[in-house]
This record gives C-alpha cells, sequence and structure tokens, in this order.
C-alpha cells in the first residue's frame, strides 16, 4: 500500500478529493444532487454539507427550471427565480465561495442574501463584478474577456484580501473587504432585486480558504 501511494502522483491524489473531506465546508448545493422538483422545476435543492441548508421555493411561479438531461438549473430573471434557506449561512473570517455558473444577462445576482441588507454577489457588468459584505462594496474587473459559462472561486483571507479566481486562473484585480458575509439565498437580494438570468451547476461554500482548498475545488468544477 505504500508503494502504491508513493507511486500516485499529486494530480492523481486530488483527484480522490471530495468536498466533504473539509471540514470548513459550510453548504454544497451539489450538481445534479438533491433537486427536488414540481414537474419540471426545482421547489428544492437539497444542501449536500451536514449542515441542512437546504434551498427552498414554495412559489411555484418563482421555481427555477432544471434539464435532467444537463444537471443545468435556469433562473430567468423576468420571473424572478430563486431558491432561499431558513438557516443563514454567515462567514465572519476567511472564506470560499465557488460555483459552475453562466451568466446571460449581467445584471443579476446569483448568491446573496435575502433578508439582511448589503449581502450580495452581483455581475454589475460583462466584465465586472460587486460583492458587498455588511453594506461595504468592493468591484472586480476581468483581465480580459467578459463572464458567461465559468467556474468562479472566491476567496478572502485572514488579511480580509479577496481574490477573484475565474477558470483556474486568478485575476489580478484583488481588494480588500471585512465583515460578516451573509448567505441565504441564489438568484435574488434583500429583498426580491436583482435577480440573475443564467444558469447553474453546483455551489460550494466554505468558512476557510488555501491554495489547496482553490485547486482542488477548481479541479472539480472544471469537469462539470
Amino acid at each position: 500500500m505504500l508503494s502504491l501511494k508513493q507511486g500516485l502522483s499529486l494530480s492523481s491524489i486530488d483527484s480522490l478529493w471530495n468536498p466533504y473531506d473539509e471540514t470548513s465546508l459550510e453548504a454544497w448545493y451539489q450538481f445534479q444532487t438533491g433537486i427536488t422538483l414540481n414537474g419540471t422545476d426545482v421547489s428544492a435543492w437539497a444542501d449536500s454539507s451536514s449542515n441542512s441548508h437546504n434551498m427552498i421555493q414554495d412559489t411555484a411561479t418563482e421555481q427555477p427550471a432544471y434539464s435532467a438531461a444537463t444537471g443545468i438549473i435556469t433562473f430567468a430573471s423576468a420571473d424572478s427565480n430563486n431558491l432561499q434557506t431558513t438557516s443563514q449561512i454567515s462567514l465572519s473570517g476567511a472564506f470560499t465561495i465557488a460555483m459552475r455558473i453562466n451568466m446571460i444577462t449581467a445584471g443579476g445576482v446569483p448568491i446573496a442574501d435575502n433578508t439582511t441588507i448589503g449581502e450580495f454577489i452581483k455581475y454589475t457588468t460583462n466584465s465586472q463584478m460587486k460583492i458587498k459584505i455588511d453594506g461595504g462594496q468592493v468591484d472586480f474587473t476581468l483581465d480580459s474577456g467578459s463572464f458567461g459559462d465559468d467556474y468562479l472561486v472566491i476567496t478572502r483571507n485572514a488579511s480580509n484580501l479577496i481574490t477573484l479566481y475565474r477558470n483556474g486562473t486568478a485575476q489580478a484585480d484583488t481588494e480588500t473587504l471585512a465583515g460578516t458575509a451573509d448567505i441565504d439565498a441564489l438568484g435574488v437580494r434583500r429583498t426580491n432585486l436583482n435577480p440573475f438570468n443564467g444558469t447553474m451547476k453546483e455551489v460550494q461554500v466554505y468558512s476557510s480558504t488555501s491554495t489547496q482548498l482553490t485547486y482542488n475545488i477548481n479541479q472539480r468544477l472544471a469537469t462539470l
């Protein structure tokens, strides 16, 4: 067994990684997992972590659509599609927020808090993202290109430095923002504003950050 482990490359070892392995995992809305349907629409997306931050939408007209063939959840801004949890996620220190997502139209909020003001991640333009925590805000501009079908990882370290990774590459624009980041919704912010127009495959939330964690997340999201 020892010789087998010694023969494994770093990439093959990392391929065995699972978000369950992380003690700092706060919520995991897993690809093609934990989906409850109302016809072809999503009435709930279960949290695959042990924290039961299950996302629910009881109002049929606000339920995002689901494709069983692709595992894609589609949020239509015209219908204010959203999912919400009554179990608050609060990140007071370091964090990692990751998602496999496709922005169709700028101006929407994929992840936010719908009960606390001033808490959201928003696509402000095709190449700029805004993060707001405790009412304070910072803006991130992409090195090049435009947001679209991306895997995004947002990290904040112990010094409150926030870095945006797009498709595995750290963007040059880093910002500093302290405070407690609150999350209880996918697709809108308080109160039911800036509905997201786009699709989601997976969302992960951690109360820590590290180079290895970011690498492992990027490796997973790239395959979805």
